[in-house]
Parts: structure tokens; sequence; C-alpha cells
């Protein structure tokens, strides 16, 4: 497998997915550039064959309209934060969660 293919096939394979465990927090990790787009991925920790590791539960992107491509550093994070809690908030609901921002 060559590179590229190895990096699309990386972040969806089954050692990376994983489904979520309600008793356990979250961990939501955002980033947004300020002129391309919205990026999340939403986080759990596991125990695994007895080792703990942390997997991905769900990814979250999306393109910046024109009009938010003109947002300043600070508000494109606010809006992919307010987007992925929009998006995901089925599972924060009652939920321990903590964010994870640059």
């Amino acid at each position: 497998m060559d590179a590229y293919e190895r990096i699309k096939y990386e972040p969806t394979n089954a050692r990376v997915l994983i489904f979520p465990d309600f008793e356990l927090p979250f961990k939501l990790y955002i980033d947004a550039s300020c002129s391309q787009g919205l990026g999340s991925a939403l986080h759990q920790r596991k125990i695994v064959d007895g080792e703990p590791r942390e997997g991905v539960i769900c990814y979250i992107t999306r393109k910046l309209k024109d009009s938010e491509a003109r947002y300043g550093a600070t508000n494109t994070e606010c809006l992919c934060l307010v987007r992925a809690l929009e998006k995901l908030h089925y599972y924060f609901q009652g939920a321990v969660f903590e964010i994870y921002t640059d």
C-alpha cells in the first residue's frame, strides 16, 4: 500500500474507530483554518486488550463559507466549537467531556 492509500485508509480502520461508552468521558478535538475549513474529532479513552487506548468515535469537517473565511482566528475556532457541539449534542447531554483546541 503506497503512502497516499495508507493516509486514506488509516483514519477509518477498525484499530482507530470505536463505539462510544456513555459511562466514560469524551474528548472533543477541534481545529479551524481561518481560510479553509473546520474540523472536529470526538475521541474516547478505553481499555482494549488490557491496555488504555484512545480511539475516534467520529470526525466532522466542513469548508468555510465565503463570509466565514473573513473571520479572525478566535471567531473561527469558536464557530468550529459551536458547530461540533450542535452536531454531536446527543453525545454530550449529561456526559463529562473535555475540549481541546490549538
